[in-house]
């Protein structure tokens, strides 16, 4: 069994968190208000912003293979990869 003891938090405690927490994000958000970021415009310029659906161009089989052979799961000519888990 573990030797940790658990505290339990009463109604003034949390209180005092909650506007301890209150303070600090409002400090914070002041802090953030003063940076002054300048956006700039992008650079690139195109005519059209979508490319044209078509018959696309054919693949790079060794390409291919070489991504396959490195892949750690694959499955029936698919890889399989990680969802989610950072």
């Amino acid at each position: 069994m573990s030797d940790f003891l658990f505290h339990q938090v009463s109604e003034k405690e949390k209180e005092e968190i909650k506007k301890e927490a209150k303070q600090i994000m409002n400090s914070f958000y002041e802090k953030l208000s003063k940076i002054k970021v300048k956006i700039k415009e992008p650079l690139i310029e195109r005519k059209e912003s979508e490319r044209q659906e078509g018959e696309g161009s054919e693949g790079n089989e060794e390409f291919r293979d070489l991504m396959f052979n490195n892949a750690p799961n694959k499955q029936e000519g698919f890889i399989i990869a990680e969802k989610k888990k950072w």
